[in-house]
C-alpha cells in the first residue's frame, strides 16, 4: 500500500505538479481503490480470524496479525507516506537514476509496451494466454499432498504404554521400567518423565489426557538433544519397544498441529448391538493392520478384562445367617480393603485402608478361597473362623463386558490406527479405504460406518471457515461493485481473484509442498495481494477518459505508468517471504511459497487479463477513436511520456 502511495505521488510531482498538488491528487486518487483492496484482503482473512476452538487457536493469531497490520497500513499510506514522500522525493527535474526511474524507457520498457500493445490488439488470445498459467495450477491441485495439519518442529515426543484390561499397577510399573531402560540406552535423550495409571499433562495445546485412574496406563515425555535427533529416534524406538514389550501395546507419538484427535485415522462403527459392533470391528481391525502405513490398531469395544463371579445359593447363605449384601461387602473388604483411619498430610487426610496382602488376593484361586465371617464371629477366638466362600456357591470366570461408547446418543465402535512416522494421515486414509472397498464388511440393516481423527478434524475446520463465507463474500462483493460502480468490471475482478488462487496452487504443485492450513493462508494472501493489482489498475483506467472509452494506446499508457508499483509491490513481497522459504521445515515453506509464488506470477495476470479483459468490458472505441485514435492523440500523449521518461 505504502508503495502505490509513494509511486502515485512521484509520478505526479516527476510530471511538474507542484508538491502540495501532487500530495493531496495522490491521496484523493488511491483513497477508494486503496481502501477496496484492503476491505477485500481483511475480508478474505477475516474467517480464518473468526475461526472457533483448536484449530482457530492455531490460525487466528496470523489471520488477526495480517488485519491489523493491512487497517494499520491503509491509514498509514493516506498520512504519513504522503508527508514523508513531500519531503524525501526528488524535485521533478532531478537527474535520471535506474534505482529512481526503472527502466520505463530503455529496453525492457519498450518491449513490455510492445507487448502491451500487442495484447490490446490481440484480446482473445491475449487473455487465453493469461489463463494457461492459472488453469495449469487448478489441474495440478489433485496431485498435492494432502497434510491439512503440519507437523511440529521440536525436540519432544511422548510414549504411551496400553496394558490389557485388568493389569494392575505393578504390572504397569514393571512395563514402563522395561521401556525406559530402553529410552535411556538412546545417547540423544535428555530427559524421561513417565506418569503411571493417569495421562501426563498436556504442556502442548492439542494433547488429549484422558486415562486418568487406569492401571493399565502409562505415558511418558521424552526430550531429546535437537529436533532432528526427535524426528530420527521415534520409528527406531517404536520397533524397540515392540519387541521389547509384547506384553503391552506400545505407542510412540510425535507432537501435530491442529485439532486434539486421540489417532490419526479412526472409523466409527455405528450400530444398536454391541455384539456386531464387536465383531464389524475386528474385521476392521484386521483390514487396518493390513495396510503397509498402519503400525498398531486398537478398537473401544472388546472383549473386557476376565471377571470372577460367583453364583452363590441363597439357601446356603441365609443358613449360615448371612445376606447377599453382607457377603458382598466381605467380599470388598478383602479385596479393595477397609478403611481402617485416617493420616493427616498438610491440609489434606488421606484414609488409611486395610486389605489382605497381596500374595494372598492375587488369582482366582486364592479369592475363591476366602472365608466369610457370620454374625457374631470375630476369626480369632471362636474357633470358628468363618465359612469357606466355595461353601456358599460357585465360582466362574467370565470376560466382562467393555464401556460402552457413544456418539450423538448411538452406540459406536471407535477402531483407531497408529501410522508410521512421516505417514500423512490423509495418504494412510485412502489406504484404508481401498482396503475396504476391496473387501467391504457386511454391514446389517441400521449399521454405518463414520471417519473420524485426522479427517473429521479437518472437515469440521473447513465447516467452520465455509460457515461464514457467505457474509464475507457478499461483503467482498458489495466493496468491489461500489468502487468500480460497474458489475462488468467486479466480475473481472472475481475473475482475477479466482486465478490468482491457480497461480498459487501451481508455485505449490511446482515444488511439491503439501497443501494445508498454512498454504490455504497463503493462497488468501496472494488473493488480497493480486485482486489489490487489478484494482489499482481498473480504477486507474476508469480515471482516464480516453481509456475508459477503450483506446488501445490509451489503456496502455494507463497500465504502463501502473506497472512500476506492481511490480515494486510484487518483488518486495516475494523477497519478504524469501527467507521462510530458503529456511525450511515443514510450517512456513508452503505458506510463503503460496503468497511469494502466487503474487510473483499475477503480474501475468496484472498485465496481460485484466487491461485486455477491461478493454473488451469498456467496449470497442468509435469510429476514428481506435487504433486511428491509439496512433494520433493517444499516441502523442504516450510518445510524450515515454520522451518524458528518456530525458530522466
Amino acid at each position: 500500500i505504502a508503495i502505490s502511495a509513494r509511486q502515485e505521488i512521484r509520478r505526479r510531482v516527476a510530471d511538474g505538479a507542484a508538491r502540495a498538488e501532487a500530495l493531496a491528487g495522490a491521496s484523493k486518487r488511491l483513497a477508494v481503490p486503496l481502501a477496496a483492496s484492503t476491505a477485500t484482503t481483511v475480508f478474505a482473512f477475516m474467517p480464518m480470524a473468526l475461526l472457533p476452538g483448536p484449530a482457530g487457536d492455531f490460525v487466528g493469531s496470523i489471520a488477526i496479525a495480517v488485519i491489523v497490520m493491512l487497517a494499520v497500513s491503509f491509514v498509514l499510506a493516506l498520512t504519513v507516506t504522503p508527508a514523508l514522500a513531500g519531503f524525501l522525493l526528488p524535485r521533478g527535474d532531478a537527474p535520471a537514476r535506474w534505482w529512481r526511474n526503472g527502466a520505463a524507457a530503455g529496453l525492457a520498457g519498450r518491449i513490455f509496451a510492445a507487448s502491451l500493445g500487442f495484447a490490446l490488439r490481440h484480446r482473445a488470445l491475449a487473455v487465453l494466454a493469461a489463463l494457461v498459467l492459472p488453469l495449469t495450477g487448478f489441474a495440478a491441485f489433485p496431485s498435492l499432498t494432502a497434510q491439512f495439519f503440519p507437523g511440529v518442529e521440536r525436540d519432544q515426543f511422548y510414549v504411551q504404554l496400553t496394558l490389557p484390561d485388568g493389569a494392575s499397577l505393578a504390572e504397569t510399573e514393571a512395563a514402563m521400567e522395561t521401556a525406559d531402560a530402553v529410552l535411556r540406552a538412546e545417547p540423544q535423550v535428555r530427559h524421561v518423565h513417565w506418569f503411571i495409571g493417569e495421562s501426563a499433562p498436556a504442556f502442548y495445546y492439542n494433547m488429549i489426557a484422558d486415562q486418568d485412574g487406569v492401571p493399565g496406563f502409562a505415558e511418558a515425555l521424552v526430550t531429546t538433544a535437537t529436533e532432528q535427533a526427535a524426528e530420527a529416534m521415534v520409528p527406531r524406538l517404536q520397533a524397540a519397544l515392540d519387541r521389547g514389550l509384547p506384553q503391552a501395546q506400545a505407542i510412540v507419538r510425535d507432537l501435530a498441529q491442529g485439532p486434539p484427535v486421540a489417532a490419526p485415522v479412526e472409523i466409527r462403527i455405528v450400530g444398536p448391538d454391541l455384539a456386531t459392533l464387536r465383531a464389524l470391528g475386528e474385521d476392521i481391525r484386521r483390514l487396518m493392520a493390513a495396510t503397509p502405513a498402519v503400525i498398531h490398531t486398537r478398537a473401544t469395544l472388546l472383549g473386557g478384562a476376565p471377571k470372577l463371579v460367583f453364583d452363590l445359593d441363597e439357601d446356603r447363605v441365609r443358613l449360615a445367617g448371612l445376606t447377599l449384601g453382607e457377603v458382598a461387602r466381605q467380599l470388598q473388604a478383602l479385596t479393595e480393603g477397609a478403611t481402617g483411619g485416617s493420616l493427616i498430610e498438610g491440609p489434606e487426610e488421606l484414609p488409611v485402608r486395610v486389605r489382605v496382602p497381596a500374595a494372598g488376593r492375587l488369582g482366582a484361586d486364592r479369592v475363591a478361597g476366602f472365608h466369610v465371617l457370620p454374625p457374631g464371629a470375630d476369626g480369632l477366638g471362636s474357633g470358628w473362623p468363618g465359612i469357606p466362600l466355595q461353601a456358599l456357591g460357585t465360582a466362574r470366570l467370565v470376560p466382562s463386558d467393555s464401556p460402552i461408547a457413544r456418539r450423538n446418543g448411538e452406540r459406536i465402535n471407535l477402531v483407531q490406527a497408529y501410522l508410521q512416522l512421516g505417514v500423512l494421515p490423509e495418504e494412510a486414509l485412502k489406504q484404508v479405504q481401498a482396503r475396504l472397498a476391496d473387501a467391504p464388511p457386511a454391514l446389517p440393516a441400521g449399521y454405518r460406518i463414520e471417519y473420524g481423527g485426522d479427517a473429521d478434524a479437518r472437515a469440521e475446520t473447513v465447516r467452520n471457515l465455509v460457515g461464514s463465507v457467505g457474509l464475507i463474500v457478499a461483503l467482498m462483493i458489495a466493496a468491489i461493485v461500489l468502487t468500480f460502480n460497474s458489475y462488468r468490471l467486479s466480475l473481472v475482478a472475481g475473475a482475477v481473484s479466482l486465478l490468482s488462487m491457480g497461480l498459487s496452487l501451481l508455485a505449490l504443485a511446482v515444488f511439491g509442498y503439501p497443501f494445508g492450513i498454512q498454504a490455504l493462508i497463503g493462497v488468501i494472501g496472494s488473493i488480497g495481494v493480486s485482486i489489490n493489482a487489478a484494482i489499482i489498475i481498473m480504477t486507474a483506467l476508469q480515471q482516464d477518459p480516453d481509456a475508459a472509452r477503450g483506446e488501445p494506446g490509451a489503456i496502455r499508457d494507463v497500465v504502463m505508468a501502473s506497472s512500476r508499483h506492481i511490480v515494486s509491490t510484487t518483488l518486495t513481497t516475494f523477497g519478504g517471504f524469501l527467507p521462510l522459504i530458503l529456511g525450511g521445515g515443514g510450517f512456513w515453506p508452503p505458506f510463503a511459497m503460496a503468497i511469494a509464488g502466487g503474487v510473483l506470477l499475477s503480474t501475468v495476470v496484472s498485465f496481460y487479463f485484466v487491461p485486455p479483459m477491461f478493454s473488451l468490458v469498456a467496449g470497442r472505441p468509435r469510429v476514428g477513436d481506435g487504433r486511428a485514435a491509439a496512433g494520433t492523440s493517444s499516441s502523442a500523449r504516450s510518445g510524450g511520456r515515454f520522451a518524458r521518461a528518456a530525458a530522466e
